[in-house]
């Protein structure tokens, strides 16, 4: 192994986003996470799982 075949380091400034959520739309998480938890509990008590 060679000096040159070690891994590329980068600024942490410069690293490519990968398009996840921003960090000014938390509430819009809580609210999708929220909705997810409800969405789920009615199916499971649909279901009667429960």
């Amino acid at each position: 192994m060679t000096a040159n075949s070690a891994a590329p380091t980068t600024r942490p400034g410069s690293l490519v986003r990968t398009g996840g959520p921003k960090d000014d739309s938390s509430w819009l998480e809580h609210v999708l996470g929220w909705t997810l938890v409800v969405v789920v509990a009615m199916f499971v008590t649909q279901v009667g799982w429960f």
